[in-house]
């Protein structure tokens, strides 16, 4: 009996990806890592099968505990940004399994590794050449600075699955922006375009930072969660292809891209055909209005990440194949208008 253990599962990107899983395999035993009883109560309703663990990223030992016990582990928990919590799951799996029983581990990092070129130079707004390929140009990927986003974590990813890679195996899963509406428990929302949607509809325009010319690749949540169910299928097929776990796993995920200046605009019309907007306009907006409106989040809206996801569809056969980005924004508009 295969056992997975999630961390995330009442966010956004790790409640779709549990949906998927236990869609396709509800013959396998599932725990969960949950903060709170509230939470709990959420997950058990949608899956009574699910063992809940209350705990956080803090508690290294109950990640040691967890991860040493299943054959596979789904970290999606703040992932990118939590280095204990990637050491203690490194520790638990190697601790647990075997060269004959090697644990798994899908670890969830972010494409905001990518734009440290523009933190660097600090400008925002502006368009760039730069893209990144995690096929052909794995090694660029693997060798970013330390000091770039996320990168201390995906480091200790990366090192884990290198140095323990008889007992380990594993794959780092880089998704850029994400929409869509995810099936999960608690959270069905994306950040970036949601957050984006929110501000136009405040301000009754788009939100464009700079010049508006900055790039962002993008991905629909179910088209993102098909590749950790990809992933997991090779596990327990213990397939061991060149290239699927270890050192050059790195595995972007997009299936597009976007210009935030021209996305602010579709918004805004999409925006006005709804009737939440008088007219369909894009102005405009200094960094720090961006950010009293939405945080830090407001920043990628003029940063460029960019990259193209060839080794998922290379070695595991992803074909993603939901709408686009384009075609999903007047839900995702009316959406925020709801919660608003």
């Amino acid at each position: 009996m295969t056992k997975v253990f999630i961390t995330g599962i009442t966010g956004y990107i790790g409640g779709d990806a549990t949906a998927t899983l236990v869609a396709k395999h509800p013959e396998f035993t599932y725990s969960a890592l949950v903060r709170s009883t509230e939470k709990a109560e959420q997950v058990k309703a949608q899956y009574p099968n699910i063992r809940v663990v209350i705990g956080d990223l803090d508690d290294s030992a109950l990640l040691e505990r967890e991860s040493a016990a299943a054959d596979i582990v789904l970290h999606t928990a703040d992932a990118s940004d939590h280095a204990d919590a990637a050491k203690a799951i490194a520790t638990g799996l190697v601790a647990g399994h075997s060269k004959k029983n090697p644990g798994y581990w899908l670890h969830t990092g972010g494409t905001g590794i990518l734009t440290f070129e523009d933190s660097d130079r600090n400008e925002f707004g502006n368009h760039s050449y730069k893209v990144y390929d995690d096929w052909s140009g794995v090694e660029e990927l693997l060798n970013l600075p330390d000091h770039a986003f996320h990168r201390n974590v995906d480091q200790l990813v990366l090192e884990a699955g290198t140095t323990h890679a008889d007992v380990l195996k594993t794959a780092l899963v880089c998704p850029p922006t994400i929409y869509g509406r995810g099936r999960g428990p608690c959270s069905q929302r994306g950040r970036q375009v949601y957050e984006l949607a929110n501000v136009t509809l405040r301000l009754q325009k788009g939100p464009i930072i700079g010049a508006g010319r900055s790039i962002w690749n993008n991905v629909h949540i179910h088209d993102l969660s098909d590749v950790y169910l990809l992933l997991v299928d090779a596990a327990i097929a213990g397939r061991t292809d060149d290239g699927l776990w270890g050192s050059k796993a790195y595995y972007l995920t997009e299936n597009g891209e976007h210009v935030w200046g021209e996305l602010a605009k579709s918004t805004a019309e999409a925006a006005t055909k709804l009737g939440y907007l008088p007219e369909a306009k894009a102005e405009s907006i200094d960094l720090e209005s961006a950010k009293k409106y939405a945080g830090f989040e407001s920043l990628s809206w003029g940063m460029n990440s960019r990259g193209r996801a060839q080794r998922a569809r290379k070695i595991l056969g992803w074909k993603p194949h939901r709408p686009s980005l384009l075609e999903e924004l007047p839900t995702v508009v009316r959406s925020e208008s709801e919660r608003m």
